[in-house]
């Protein structure tokens, strides 16, 4: 068994609403094996992977899959529950599974993750594991699931991003991942707010700075009388000593640039022991500070806002003696409890024991091998950091007034709107006193001994500082997602163009390009997830307008949990045959995504003619806007029955029915796209325009003028029937590559005045034969004279194979072979074509790229102008 393929899914996907994992793999052989028929396999999984004891599977109860191997089940499906249960074992809580044939030895397996790397390496270790069962070697299981922990490691979320993250999940804000650290975007276009653990954008880069530098930091708290240790940065060992007999005994020694108290000597009570801890720390730190001791108790106070949002007293790790175990025994017992990880992965850190702690011990008169008696006390170390193995205990009730003052004038005085003050005092109830005072401030303060303190009320900080940073929105901009087989660029144009005549700061993507306003920063077909999330965490975009096509869809998701509105122009059979989607059926599945994932206020418009999109309307869990070119639709006579919104044609016009009226929108002659009505297709694009833009509410003059003014050109809908006149005969550059596109151009071609009309066509080669062959037959019913071209990118067909193809299918159709040119090249196919016109003639051009198609048309129209001049002048 090998993997062939792994795609990740971040978003909603057309397998689950669950992030997940397509894997696909080649059982080589082993398809119709099952688990049972390979000589100990089944044993020897369980031995390696006890938690497959624990899968439901199918059958709905522990043991399932116990009884499935036992059965005989097959190597795709025991992948599957492999990969879910070395998640479980690595802590991850996944379930969702399932795995597929594709074709033959070839399947791909689904699953469920929560952190995308550990996820993938856990696929690829199932994959090895059953493989050397199968042949009967050795796996280093034990090993793996290190790595696996590794990987995790780095890639889990700590206590304090996960409490936000999840905060802002639970009011409704989208969240976004930036890169595999700890910075995320609440939100999403000019609404959105990147924040790295708890600095979040709006924190003040010359506050943090000052935080992070503890002397600076404290000459500005005295500065404001707010009381703080005398302290001064120590140049070398004479520097120490006369800086020590000026603040007196006992002092503190701490790097001026620190962290998690990393480098911290408190309670130095005489010079061997200053000039001691001066030497071990000048071999790491380079600028060194000595300061009073302040005598009392270790609180941390947390500011949000400028309010106190939390309180905590923060106690050094300690074990108590029972008589019988050692200080190192007490310690892995310590460390034992499930609240204490790795790092910040968990509320409590596990107490590492280094030279430190055993430095630390040694002073008190112990060893790590000495048993201290039953209810003795032994303190591990000195500062009371979290991430050393200190604990918590909340008292955000309890601090004084004028503690608080302080806190909050400390927070002012730096300024900075997150900061967590360290206080040093005997009573947090009670006033500072004289040996009390701030020791430092943090920028980025640890939030998990608030949220989930030792003892004590548990406090939201993380809501706080989500609160602070959404004080007047909820993160979101209106997304309008689009999708179908054909009319889904210009409706996607004409939405964006409305929403500038708003005055907003549109951000779409096409199979044109990424725009946001009027600039095009991504050329290209950018209708798939990566071009979306682009749009979504631009900081410019006030409104997200989305092409999302079939392709996109399959391999990347959606970009967002939802959208304001989706448009489903139409579902054909264009592309079947592609990624596993072959019938109408699989693909309407496939576009019915998008209109899945509308919020529940939202709405979702549907072609009320068109078969494919009426069959799942029934998925839909959102408000539907029916449109329709026929009154009398039988769906759109029922859904005004019912109340519901619904665009139609009658007479020319499109009405708008709302809320029991019967409203006109605008007559078709007046909707510049449709050419007067020529372009009946325009008229569905239009009406899907009208029926989003009223359900996001578009004010209806508005829309009016949008649908009056965007036109078919090359400067509003590029490659969309764009005609151009070239001394007589006229030119139409159409994207259309599917036989539904080939039908409606053609029908709207052949409104326009014309002598011959002559056809430059081509189809992309991933096209099912069945189809190419439609579409030569489509062009034999239509043109007079075709010129056959094939695009650069053949996708994977043979030079001339699809051109021949259509050679063959339009000859068949009963098409004079005499008026077929088989000229490959598509840029020399369009010229030969405008060379051989004569005027009055209308040339259709099917083109792959747009701007080499546009250059050929205005060089030729430019070459015979600049000929008529030089005639006139003779």
């Amino acid at each position: 068994m090998k993997i062939d393929k792994i795609r990740v899914y971040e978003g909603k996907n057309i397998y689950s609403y669950k992030k997940c994992i397509r894997m696909d793999l080649d059982l080589e052989g082993y398809r119709e094996v099952p688990s049972k028929e390979i000589d100990g396999f089944n044993e020897t999984l369980i031995n390696y992977i006890p938690k497959l004891k624990e899968h439901c599977c199918c059958i709905g109860k522990k043991g399932g899959f116990l009884k499935r191997l036992e059965e005989g089940t097959y190597l795709s499906h025991i992948c599957e529950h492999s990969i879910i249960a070395l998640q479980n074992m690595l802590g991850s809580d996944v379930s969702f599974g399932k795995a597929r044939e594709i074709q033959g030895e070839k399947y791909y397996i689904i699953y469920q993750y929560e952190y995308k790397n550990m996820a993938i390496e856990c696929g690829k270790v199932a994959v090895s594991l059953i493989n050397s069962i199968i042949n009967r070697k050795k796996f280093n299981l034990e090993e793996k699931i290190k790595e696996l922990g590794y990987i995790l490691k780095s890639e889990r979320l700590g206590p304090s991003t996960l409490s936000i993250v999840e905060e802002a999940s639970k009011k409704g804000i989208p969240v976004t991942r930036i890169g595999d650290n700890s910075m995320f975007q609440l939100g999403y276009g000019s609404f959105g707010k990147r924040i790295e653990a708890t600095i979040c954008e709006s924190t003040s880069t010359i506050g943090a700075d000052i935080a992070c530098d503890k002397l600076l930091c404290k000459d500005i708290l005295r500065d404001q009388c707010i009381p703080v240790a005398k302290g001064y940065k120590v140049n070398n060992y004479i520097d120490l000593l006369l800086k020590a007999e000026k603040i007196g005994y006992p002092l503190v020694l701490k790097p001026q640039y620190g962290n998690q108290g990393k480098g911290v000597f408190v309670k130095l009570k005489n010079q061997k022991d200053l000039i001691k801890a001066y030497k071990s720390l000048s071999v790491n730190f380079d600028d060194i500070i000595v300061e009073g001791f302040l005598k009392g108790n270790d609180y941390r106070i947390c500011v949000v806002d400028n309010k106190i949002v939390a309180g905590a007293k923060r106690i050094p790790p300690y074990i108590i003696g029972d008589g019988l175990n050692t200080i190192c025994s007490l310690i892995g017992k310590l460390n034992s409890d499930i609240n204490r990880g790795e790092g910040h992965e968990k509320p409590l850190t596990k107490i590492k024991i280094d030279k430190e702690l055993k430095d630390y011990i040694k002073k008190q008169g112990y060893s790590l091998s000495a048993v201290p008696l039953k209810g003795e006390s032994v303190m591990l170390r000195q500062n009371a950091n979290l991430s050393t193995g200190g604990v918590s205990v909340d008292c955000t009730d309890e601090i004084n007034e004028e503690i608080k003052d302080i806190c909050l004038r400390a927070s002012k005085a730096i300024g900075l709107n997150i900061c967590g003050i360290d206080v040093c005092c005997e009573d947090i109830t009670k006033p500072i006193g004289p040996r009390g005072g701030i020791i430092e401030v943090n920028a980025a303060p640890g939030i998990r001994m608030h949220q989930y303190p030792y003892k004590g009320k548990k406090r939201n900080v993380a809501k706080a500082i989500v609160d602070m940073m959404f004080k007047e929105t909820n993160g979101r901009i209106p997304i309008i997602s689009v999708t179908g087989t054909n009319g889904k660029t210009t409706t996607s144009r004409l939405i964006s163009y409305i929403f500038k005549l708003c005055g907003k700061k549109v951000g779409y993507t096409t199979t044109g390009g990424v725009y946001v306003g009027d600039k095009c920063i991504e050329k290209g077909d950018t209708t798939g997830y990566d071009s979306a999330t682009t749009v979504l965490t631009n900081k410019d975009v006030e409104v997200a307008v989305l092409e999302l096509a079939r392709g996109g869809i399959i391999r990347g998701g959606l970009p967002y949990d939802f959208s304001d509105v989706s448009v489903i122009t139409n579902i054909t059979e264009d592309h079947l045959g592609l990624d596993g989607i072959d019938t109408l059926d699989q693909m309407a599945f496939v576009k019915s995504l998008v209109g899945e994932a509308v919020k529940k206020d939202g709405y979702v418009v549907m072609n009320a003619d068109d078969k494919a999109s009426t069959r799942v309307i029934e998925r839909m869990k959102s408000n539907v806007i029916l449109f329709s070119k026929y009154k009398d639709n039988p769906l759109i006579t029922k859904h005004i029955k019912e109340g519901k919104c619904a665009v139609y044609l009658d007479k020319n016009s499109i009405y708008l029915f709302k809320e029991n009226k019967n409203i006109k929108i605008i007559d078709v002659k007046d909707i510049s796209i449709t050419l007067e009505g020529k372009l009946s297709y325009n008229i569905e694009n239009a009406m899907a325009v009208i029926s989003a833009m009223i359900s996001i509410g578009i004010d209806i003059d508005i829309l009016r003028k949008g649908l009056k003014t965007f036109s078919s050109d090359e400067k509003s809908n590029p490659g969309r029937f764009n005609m151009y006149n070239v001394n007589g005969v006229s030119v139409v550059l159409d994207y259309g590559h599917n036989i539904e596109g080939y039908k409606a151009v053609l029908e709207g071609a052949k409104k326009i005045e014309h002598n011959k009309l002559i056809g430059v066509i081509g189809v992309p080669g991933d096209r099912s034969y069945s189809s190419t062959l439609k579409v030569a037959n489509i062009s034999a019913e239509n043109f007079d004279i075709v010129y056959i071209k094939e695009d650069r990118d053949r996708r994977g067909k043979k030079p001339s194979e699809i051109a021949d193809l259509i050679q063959k299918g339009m000859i068949n159709s009963g098409f004079n072979e005499n008026n077929i040119y088989k000229i490959l090249n598509e840029e020399e196919a369009l010229k030969k074509a405008i060379d051989n016109s004569k005027e009055g003639d209308l040339i259709v051009m099917f083109f792959e790229e747009f701007q080499p198609a546009l250059k050929i048309v205005k060089e030729k129209k430019e070459n015979k102008n600049k000929k008529n001049k030089e005639i006139a002048f003779a």
